[in-house]
């Protein structure tokens, strides 16, 4: 079984900076792209960024320049520093990628079970 476990998230004033965090773990034999993704009440699960394996990004623009993703495969965590945050960016933050258990199998998305970041003065 694999798990992705996050951490970090919280209450932050409007300007100031969070950093997420999450590690995958179990049977792992490779993983491919990791990314985030947030959903605010009553709005639809939307990509936050995304890295690949070789390290290409991708962010929504809502967040480009305020927030960073990077990765560390040798431990198989992905990270997310959030800057200049606003209060739009409140949401339930969620980790996710994509696993091969092993060499004989295909890759399998994966979720975490989501970090609340809240951001209010």
């Amino acid at each position: 079984q694999v798990q992705l476990v996050e951490s970090g998230g919280g209450l932050v004033q409007p300007g100031g900076s969070l950093r997420l965090s999450c590690a995958a773990s179990g049977s792992i034999f490779s993983i491919n792209a990791m990314g985030w993704y947030r959903q605010a009440p009553g709005k639809q699960r939307e990509l936050v960024a995304r890295i690949t394996s070789v390290g290409s990004t991708n962010y929504a623009d809502s967040v480009k320049g305020r927030f960073t993703i990077s990765r560390d495969n040798a431990k198989n965590t992905v990270a997310l520093q959030m800057g200049s945050l606003k209060p739009e960016d409140t949401a339930v933050y969620y980790c996710n990628a994509d696993i091969r258990g092993s060499k004989w199998l295909r890759e399998t998305n994966y979720w975490g079970q989501g970090t609340q970041v809240t951001v209010s003065s």
